[in-house]
């Protein structure tokens, strides 16, 4: 029996000793302003270098446009980019880490400082000697009044109104103190949500022929728990994919007409987007983001239509082309080029040695190497950009609960004292803001107490 008092009482002694350090030393780090201040500049400072950075590109991109030599500012190249993580900051273990130690040091503070400072606004006591009214920063003695007709004057102010036999205290503006709380809390579910979408959310990009199905399969950037997001139970449907023009000829505007399908191939959803006019499913957004053009429908004299691939083509940055080669012989001996750089219909075709031949629309023919070729549709394929972030809800609650907060921390805490002392009656407040506001009111008070009938004894 005295082994097992004296092994608990071992025990208990190895748990207070780290409890203690704990609220000694740790908590008081963590709970520092100066501390707290450091790390929000760090994470401001490493998401404006996440958006200058561009992020989940391939390794020949980061090569091409970070070189060794030289350097941008002399030190970042593609190695100190990739070694650092900056091509994908946000799932960065160092960058998780700073969220986590920013929310530990805002939770210290929340239990150290703000629950206290609540439980001492709720907390109150009657002055019952005149000399406690004179520490209070605005106080008063006055030849007349009582506790009674102060009170309905108070209420008329919406103070809430204690009273004990000639004693008296009113307080208002209660939600100030709670303000700083769901500030704390709102940011809380910030950095919650951030670290959900940065471990759980992915981001995808696909080029779809308009009439073509697709599941969601070139996944650019992910987090290490993004499997579960990407969904396999549906799938979708490109209908159609058009380009509007301007009168000159320039793209107003690109649509893809999308429905998303089940697994039984039933349409659940359909909608037609645009650019800033994503579809949304099951937590998953599909942008238009890009578009080009992927097939040709061609025709040799009263063959049947087949369909070529259409390639884009290396043109140094100076506009985008893209081309295929059509066969006019069925040993494939011979044949034409055909180069397009949009669905407004306008083809070029050249020989075999590089010669433009002719220009053509579609639904427009042309004799070349003793057949009939005609061009019966240009296929366009619609560029999407697809993105799943499970942590955007709880974001944007984080913050709608920040803007609450914002408002009621600029709600001021007034308290009011009063005190029936034989012929003289002291009042006395403070507030925590506002001052200039809280003394034209509490002298508005005083003068409309002088005036009272009731006000004396």
């Amino acid at each position: 029996m005295t082994s097992n008092r004296l092994f608990l009482s071992k025990l208990s002694s190895l748990w207070t000793v780290p409890q203690g350090y704990f609220k000694k030393e740790l908590l008081p780090v963590l709970a520092d302003l100066r501390l707290a201040i450091i790390l929000l500049l760090a994470i401001a400072l490493f998401s404006i270098s996440g958006t200058v950075i561009e992020q989940g590109q391939s390794l020949a991109f980061y090569q091409a446009n970070y070189p060794e030599d030289p350097a941008l500012f002399g030190f970042l190249s593609w190695k100190v980019l990739l070694t650092l993580g900056l091509d994908h900051v946000y799932r960065t273990w160092w960058f998780l880490a700073l969220l986590i130690l920013f929310g530990s040091s805002l939770t210290a503070c929340t239990f150290t400082r703000q629950f206290p400072a609540l439980k001492a606004a709720r907390r109150w006591q009657f002055y019952k000697q005149p000399r406690q009214f004179e520490k209070l920063a605005l106080s008063t003695e006055l030849a007349s009044g009582s506790p009674d007709s102060l009170e309905t004057l108070l209420q008329n102010y919406r103070y809430r109104v204690f009273r004990e036999g000639d004693t008296l205290y009113a307080r208002k503006g209660i939600a100030g103190r709670i303000g700083p709380i769901i500030v704390h809390a709102s940011m809380l579910l910030i950095l919650a949500g951030s670290i959900i979408g940065a471990m759980t959310g992915f981001v995808a990009q696909e080029m779809i022929p308009s009439g073509e199905t697709f599941q969601i399969r070139n996944i650019l950037d992910a987090g290490p728990y993004a499997a579960s997001q990407v969904p396999t139970d549906w799938s979708v449907k490109v209908n159609r994919f058009w380009i509007d023009y301007t009168p000159n000829g320039t793209i107003d505007q690109f649509y893809s007409d999308l429905s998303v399908l089940d697994k039984d191939g039933n349409e659940v959803k359909r909608k037609t987007i645009h650019v800033n006019e994503p579809l949304r499913y099951q937590g998953v957004t599909l942008y238009q983001a890009d578009w080009g053009l992927a097939a040709v429908r061609v025709q040799l004299n009263n063959s049947p239509i087949f369909q070529l691939p259409m390639g884009q083509l290396d043109t140094q940055g100076k506009g985008r082309l893209w081309g295929t080669w059509i066969p006019t012989k069925p040993d494939l001996s011979a044949g034409v080029s055909l180069i397009a750089k949009d669905l407004q219909g306008m083809l070029l075709i050249y020989d075999a040695r590089g010669q433009l031949i002719s220009t053509l629309r579609e639904g427009m023919g042309l004799e070349v190497n003793d057949v009939t070729l005609k061009i019966r549709e240009v296929i366009g394929s619609t560029g999407l950009q697809i993105k799943a972030d499970p942590g955007i809800p709880v974001v944007y609650a984080g913050f709608g609960l920040l803007m609450v907060g914002v408002v009621m921390s600029y709600l001021s805490h007034s308290q009011i004292w009063a005190l029936q002392a034989g012929d003289r009656f002291y009042v006395g407040g403070r507030t925590n803001r506002a001052q200039v506001v809280f003394e034209r009111e509490l002298m508005s008070i005083l003068e409309q107490l002088e005036r009272s009938p009731h006000s004396a004894n």
